[in-house]
């Protein structure tokens, strides 16, 4: 894993960058990566020129706007970042100013939700590709030092074939009679994204799935059922307690397994000999196999335990500037990925729990097919 970081202003090259949006949580978690990526910020456009002034003295854009298509026009940048939010009925306003960036041959980086439906996430597509423009999604999530970590150690030979996946995330799902509606939908479609990134990032594409919903907080289990052949269950606490750790992932090899708990404390549980039972008198395993263990420390003025590299934010960004510096596409944070989670959420949308529903063709049996 690279880990070494380069600050702004010992690249020599640089991406020309616009940027639109000036919210909060640009402010706290996008603009500050800035400093440790090549990037060269020349303007910012918001609907509200007042935000957009003082977001342009306080990261150092040089000019302010509130037309995206003025500011592109005379910009003429290399990149667009966007991160807005949603219009009144639920859409993701992102989809619309992705495409303007497109048609004025700019790549893009785009906050999650890529779009609010699959046929969006396939217009972008289409259009990147007609372009030969990049479009990456902000998935912070396959980006964290920890569940990196996690790919590292299942892809390994001594791991085996990961069989299972455990993935916990705090999200709620509206009642299914609720769902046609977008605007209610939209909380769990922009959150879907962490745990949708994760189970497909290291467990590949998703064939079938059903889900549980209790009526008491919008909480749920799902069963999924992987191209791979693999299974996995994806747990949605909705009402557990906001002062406990929110993440737990965990994924089952052949005789391994590996847990990050809290999106931070990654341990591996080796491959061991199993006690004698009922004749062991020790718990410890031998050296060679004992667990191994990552947790970061918070007491020097580090990088890695400042929030915008722990949860991924620098990574995520320096992935998508190199991708247009080194002229390859993105590995990470891709259209097809997005796509893939977007099938997911429009399966939530139109299947009753209990029902199992085909995400990607893996058998004859068809109940829904997106």
């Amino acid at each position: 894993m690279e880990s070494y970081i380069r600050y702004n202003f010992e690249y020599d090259c640089k991406v020309r960058v616009c940027f639109i949006g000036a919210g909060g949580h640009s402010f706290r978690n996008i603009y500050p990566t800035f400093q440790y990526t090549p990037i060269d910020l020349v303007a910012i456009c918001d609907k509200d020129m007042e935000k957009a002034d003082a977001y342009k003295r306080q990261f150092g854009a040089e000019r302010s706007y509130t037309d995206h298509m003025e500011m592109l026009e005379k910009e003429k940048p290399d990149a667009v970042f966007i991160v807005t939010s949603y219009d009144a009925d639920g859409c993701v306003q992102a989809v619309q100013l992705a495409k303007d960036a497109l048609q004025m041959g700019c790549h893009v980086w785009m906050e999650k939700p890529t779009a609010s439906s699959v046929e969006e996430a396939k217009e972008l597509l289409q259009l990147s590709q007609e372009k030969h423009r990049y479009v990456m999604t902000g998935l912070k999530k396959i980006f964290f030092p920890s569940i990196e970590k996690v790919k590292e150690i299942i892809t390994s030979p001594e791991f085996g074939i990961p069989s299972s996946i455990y993935v916990r995330y705090p999200q709620n799902l509206p009642p299914f009679e609720e769902r046609d509606d977008l605007s209610k939908m939209k909380w769990f479609l922009d959150h879907i994204f962490h745990p949708g990134s994760i189970l497909f990032y290291l467990m590949g594409k998703i064939a079938s799935f059903s889900y549980e919903r209790e009526p008491f907080n919008g909480g749920s289990v799902t069963n999924i059922r992987f191209v791979s052949g693999a299974v996995g269950t994806m747990h949605l606490t909705a009402g557990g307690s906001s002062g406990s750790p929110l993440e737990r992932v965990e994924v089952i090899g052949e005789g391994a397994n590996v847990v990050v708990d809290n999106g931070v404390k990654v341990t591996y549980f080796r491959k061991a000999k199993p006690p004698m039972y009922g004749r062991s008198s020790s718990y410890l395993v031998e050296e060679q196999e004992a667990p191994l263990y990552w947790e970061p420390e918070f007491s020097l003025g580090q990088l890695y335990n400042k929030n915008i590299f722990y949860l991924g934010y620098v990574q995520e960004v320096n992935h998508f500037c190199h991708s247009i510096l080194n002229g390859t596409p993105p590995r990470k944070g891709t259209l097809e990925q997005s796509l893939e989670i977007l099938k997911m959420f429009e399966a939530y949308r139109i299947t009753p729990e209990g029902k199992r529903v085909i995400v990607n063709r893996a058998t004859k049996e068809v109940e829904h097919e997106l």
